[in-house]
């Protein structure tokens, strides 16, 4: 494979900019890897926490441009310290010495390449513990395909099945289908979650936003999972929308969900035959 930095084909806007020269894309992002911050997370979900928690490493930039984003002065103004392969790799190391069940990369796709070469290293130096893919679900195959052998867990968002709200909101008109393409990919390798002694040990985990006043969004996700990937699948169907960062420039966006708004979402998944997770 040619050198993914090079014609930057790492996510779904296939922006074919020389990350090596210092163009970017989408993503504002370089060559470099940064970092907003690196330790145990309980926030995650419970087969992800344990008792000792998820080892998160969250990363500076993002792929999408949600208006409505919760992290947004990490994802979109960009705040992170620079870090190389090696020290990427140390704190991976130092995660699972203080008794984390995982490493949890967030956001880590404009990052992929420097990632997997991290990865190696670590399991090269001992690395035992499971490695979680946790992305906002604008992959295309070709970091994907780096990543096989090497993730243990998929841990990607399904925010939407409708293209125009998918523009509006996040700037991806082709959400639905690159997300769709993906979850059926990160399926293929790793397979439904596999989860023993109620810790996460391998398989593919999405999370889904309920929106206000966007129902049949919603339904549209829960459907394809049911359909397209597996009724066993595991689904985080999540509510805790809250108006940050642009929301409130978007009709409707600026108010939480309702209990209404979200019970109708897990009824449907219940409907489509889904059973685990919510």
């Amino acid at each position: 494979m040619k050198d993914p930095y090079e014609e930057c084909r790492l996510c779904g806007h296939h922006c074919g900019v020389n990350r090596r020269i210092g163009e970017k894309g989408i993503c504002g992002l370089g060559t470099e890897i940064l970092i907003s911050s690196v330790g145990p997370h309980y926030g995650e979900e419970p087969e992800l926490v344990g008792s000792h928690g998820s080892g998160t490493i969250f990363f500076a930039g993002c792929n999408l441009s949600c208006q409505f984003c919760q992290n947004w002065e990490i994802s979109q103004a960009v705040e992170g310290t620079s870090v190389s392969v090696a020290q990427l790799a140390d704190f991976m190391l130092q995660l699972e010495r203080s008794g984390c069940h995982n490493v949890n990369l967030v956001t880590p796709t404009p990052h992929t390449p420097s990632i997997i070469d991290a990865i190696r290293l670590a399991r090269n130096r001992g690395l035992s513990i499971p490695i979680v893919h946790n992305c906002g679900g604008y992959e295309s195959m070709e970091p994907l395909q780096l990543c096989e052998g090497w993730i243990e867990i998929y841990m990607p968002d399904a925010k939407y099945s409708d293209a125009d709200i998918a523009e509006l909101f996040s700037g991806a008109p082709d959400y639905p289908e690159i997300n769709q393409a993906a979850l059926k990919e990160m399926h293929r390798q790793t397979g439904s979650l596999v989860v023993e002694n109620g810790i996460a040990k391998r398989g593919l985990l999405i999370r889904h936003l309920v929106l206000p006043n966007n129902p049949e969004n919603s339904f549209g996700v829960l459907s394809f999972i049911a359909r397209e990937i597996s009724v066993d699948s595991y689904v985080n169907i999540m509510d805790q929308y809250r108006p940050c960062y642009k929301a409130d420039l978007l009709e409707g966006m600026d108010r939480r969900l309702t209990e209404q708004e979200y019970e109708e979402a897990v009824k449907m998944a219940h409907s489509y035959g889904l059973h685990r997770g919510f």
